[in-house]
């Protein structure tokens, strides 16, 4: 459904088929009871969950293991104004698993970064929104 302000909603799965697309996304937590943002490689795991690859003792890690937090990506073509962007909101947990923690090593994301320690967080994908910008193509 286009909306009369260029916005179409997306769907579960048709969100969670462009998430697959895109390699970086944003975590949503707070941190010191302040709105956090932090921009991070994931992979989609075949249950719809979001998986990133963090150390151990990252901030990260302690901030979010347990709670509540957003996820997005998004792609956009600036010269065609269009794109889409999709949210996905649930508890985060730190793999505890062996076996999971050992099936992630082979098909979850790898760190950008160096990691000592790593560790998998599995963001669950309790509620998956989205929306896509169809595009005017003419200037403001």
């Amino acid at each position: 459904m286009i909306h009369s302000d260029g916005f179409r909603a997306l769907g579960r799965q048709e969100c969670l088929r462009l998430l697959g697309k895109v390699p970086v996304g944003r975590v949503v937590y707070t941190r010191h009871a302040l709105p956090a943002v932090l921009p991070v490689n994931f992979t989609l795991d075949p249950d719809g969950s979001v998986v990133l690859c963090t150390s151990a003792d990252s901030g990260l890690v302690r901030a979010v293991d347990g709670v509540v937090v957003a996820f997005e990506a998004d792609d956009f073509q600036a010269g065609r104004r269009s794109g889409w962007s999709v949210v996905v909101t649930g508890r985060a947990e730190v793999v505890s698993d062996p076996a999971e923690h050992e099936r992630l090593l082979h098909t979850g994301p790898r760190s950008w970064m160096p990691l000592r320690d790593g560790v998998f967080v599995r963001i669950g994908g309790g509620m998956v929104t989205g929306r896509e910008l169809t595009g005017t193509g003419g200037r403001s």
